[in-house]
């Protein structure tokens, strides 16, 4: 794959040009403050940013993504900032790439290639790579006539035919061949990832995925919560891909498996989503969700929309949440701009600071009633002897023990796996005093 800073070849960053078509179809984005995002990654990526432009038009161009004459205006933009690597903010058709590579004679990159460049620099852990690998090589199998330019031959008549367009069938079906097995390893990452949850469940903890966008503090506010450094928390995009599951106590004794998961971002790449549907299964498996918003952005509102857009995607859309607009520790800004709902119940909402610790206590206090909300009023009473279900009970659940001379009344919420066990071990000990009597 094309990658924007080879640094086993290069000695110099490169210089990126970018540009932009704005047909006003991306609801609450301008094509400036899109451009402004692509180059916060195009510099994460670690490529210096020499200029932009952008243009509005009904739709792209087929061929050029602007239109002709702002195509042939970027040669002359090439002379002024010498810039060596052009990315366009859309994804383009291997058609696009190719007209603008011949034109310019630079190396063309679109958003998604650029955030597939940050996610291969990124990975870490062995799960992580195969997961970016097959992102990478779902988008690599469409422009393949790009990359094999060398060996093909594209003219017609004598001469013309044979062992080039042989190459580029072969490397086709070697990607292909690489797809299949990569596929394979996911999926058993999949099923280490299913394994775990089953053991999860057994032990009858319940489970909260912490989201957002990019770059929202998802990481920190993890680490704030289990009292240590679980995640690696850096000010960048996409600072960490492998997702970390640590058990966080919550109020009255409560624990719950709370996990981590990779950032969302503005027109995140259709292949990473696919590629890292085992790593974001753990949004799918869980109880509730925490959603993480940078309420000193300005753009929070879109990223919220952009969130949901990917959680609808995976079949999470619907399930409860708290809210927590962080970073409130630099900010003034008013909470009903970036609290605006956007389609789901919006009731338990923190104002907080995971850096310095403002409204970490709120935020338990409203995911233990986010988790009572799925769970089911209890008044029973258990013997004594039922140690060990009254320990998982209070682990579980938002319940009250009164002791008393032979029994523990119960009184409060729990899930509903949890009463069926209860309700058993009341009604054997109330058969118990019966047979007494």
């Amino acid at each position: 794959m094309t990658t924007l800073d080879d640094r086993s070849t290069k000695t110099e960053r490169e210089r990126a040009y970018l540009i932009a078509v704005d047909t006003g179809d991306d609801l609450g984005w301008t094509a400036g403050e899109s451009l402004a995002e692509l180059s916060s990654l195009v510099e994460t990526a670690g490529v210096d940013v020499v200029g932009m432009v952008s243009q509005r038009r009904v739709s792209v161009h087929p061929v050029w993504y602007l239109g002709k004459g702002k195509a042939d205006e970027l040669k002359l933009a090439k002379q002024e900032t010498g810039f060596t690597v052009l990315v366009a903010d859309d994804e383009l058709s291997p058609k696009q790439q190719r007209s603008l590579e011949k034109l310019l004679d630079v190396k063309v990159l679109d958003r998604s290639g650029v955030i597939l460049d940050i996610f291969a620099q990124r990975a870490r852990t062995h799960e992580g790579r195969i997961q970016v690998e097959l992102a990478q090589l779902e988008y690599q199998l469409p422009r393949l006539t790009r990359l094999w330019t060398h060996l093909s031959r594209t003219g017609g008549g004598i001469g013309t035919r044979g062992p080039g367009e042989t190459q580029l069938e072969t490397d086709r079906r070697v990607i292909r061949q690489r797809i299949k097995k990569t596929r394979e390893r996911v999926d058993e990452v999949r099923q280490r990832r299913e394994t775990a949850a089953r053991a999860r469940d057994r032990r009858l903890l319940p489970t909260v995925a912490i989201v957002g966008y990019t770059n929202a503090g998802k990481s920190t506010l993890l680490n704030v919560l289990v009292g240590e450094e679980a995640a690696l928390a850096e000010d960048k995009l996409f600072a960490t891909l492998d997702p970390t599951s640590r058990r966080v106590r919550l109020s009255e004794g409560q624990t719950v498996i709370v996990s981590d998961t990779v950032g969302f971002i503005h027109k995140l790449p259709h292949q990473l989503v696919e590629a890292f549907q085992a790593t974001l299964e753990e949004v799918t498996r869980a109880d509730v969700l925490v959603e993480v918003v940078d309420l000193a952005d300005p753009r929070a509102p879109e990223h919220r929309r952009t969130v949901q857009t990917v959680l609808d995607e995976l079949g999470a859309g619907h399930k409860p949440r708290v809210i927590v607009l962080n970073k409130a520790d630099v900010t003034a800004a008013p909470v009903e701009a970036q609290a605006s709902a956007v389609g789901h119940d919006d009731r338990y909402i923190v104002r907080a600071s995971a850096l310095t610790g403002q409204g970490i206590d709120k935020t338990r206090e409203q995911l233990s009633k986010a988790l009572s909300e799925l769970w089911l009023d209890v008044r029973l009473i258990v013997p004594y002897s039922a140690g060990e279900l009254l320990a998982r009970v209070r682990e579980r659940g938002a319940v009250t023990f009164e002791y008393r001379d032979e029994d523990v009344l119960v009184a409060g919420r729990v899930p509903p796996a949890v009463v069926n066990e209860l309700r058993a071990a009341a009604g054997a000990w109330q058969r118990a005093l019966q047979s007494r009597e």
